[in-house]
């Protein structure tokens, strides 16, 4: 009887963790650049002794199920929607790759681009104010900035008409999508165990930039609603497993008074 409990459980907390990723895709479909995730079920086994038991191989050892694993996987190689806004300082990428940024305590950032401010030490970066990890200083007298599609940024100092070279932003490629740890706001962490590839934009597979533009979210909201569906009635359903054990459990209570 307890074994109706726990298979239950373990079907309610991998629901349950599926119902977290829909969410936050749901809730990041108008994030600009936002990628979004996936769970993947796995069956786990373990090893038992069977006592008792002869096979062919004379083995003593059989698999069992031993739970069920939900594994969250970031799409990050699908690309969004390109939307044109006009704007100097928006930037998206066309394509594979990330622009890296600087974050807190020197840790290497992801971004895939968005909103760009100069902030008051003339550094280039995010809207947020996290710098890019090529620390572009852009000239206190600036009038315009030009982004290139190989990555090379420009600007109008001053009344001068020619444009200056003031840095190169590169695009990295994540050799394993699981090193990374998602953050608010389209960023993402490298952990410890990633290995990046870096190439300047449109060289080596990687994708072009484009000034004046943001990527728009790849989460579709009719499909994670139909997902979000299917999920509801699979938590159900096992919902309703520790339920018929409850009353299952009542009744040989009561048989045995």
């Amino acid at each position: 009887m307890s074994g109706a409990f726990r298979i239950g459980a373990v079907g309610l907390e991998a629901q349950q963790r599926a119902l977290d990723v829909i969410a936050s895709n749901i809730s990041n479909v108008n994030t600009p650049a936002f990628r979004r995730s996936s769970v993947r079920f796995s069956e786990m086994l373990a090893v038992r002794n069977e006592a008792g038991s002869l096979r062919a191989d004379l083995g003593a050892t059989l698999a069992a199920t031993a739970g069920v694993r939900a594994e969250t996987d970031f799409l990050l190689d699908e690309q969004g929607r390109l939307e044109s806004t006009g704007r100097e300082l928006d930037l998206a990428v066309d394509g594979t790759g990330f622009i890296e940024l600087l974050g807190p305590d020197g840790q290497t950032l992801l971004w895939r681009g968005g909103a760009l401010r100069v902030d008051e030490d003339g550094l280039l970066g995010t809207a947020a104010g996290v710098p890019m990890k090529a620390t572009i200083t852009v000239p206190a007298d600036a009038t315009s900035i030009q982004i290139g599609a190989d990555g090379i940024v420009r600007a109008q100092v001053g009344t001068a008409n020619e444009l200056v070279e003031i840095g190169q932003i590169m695009l990295v490629r994540l050799e394993t999508p699981s090193a990374v740890e998602r953050l608010d706001g389209g960023l993402y962490r490298v952990l410890d165990s990633a290995r990046l590839t870096e190439a300047r934009p449109g060289e080596d597979g990687m994708g072009r930039l484009v000034q004046g533009s943001i990527e728009r979210s790849t989460v579709q909201l009719t499909n994670e609603m139909v997902q979000l569906m299917m999920v509801q009635r699979a938590y159900a359903a096992n919902a309703q497993i520790i339920q018929a054990a409850d009353q299952m459990m009542a009744l040989a209570n009561g048989l045995r008074r």
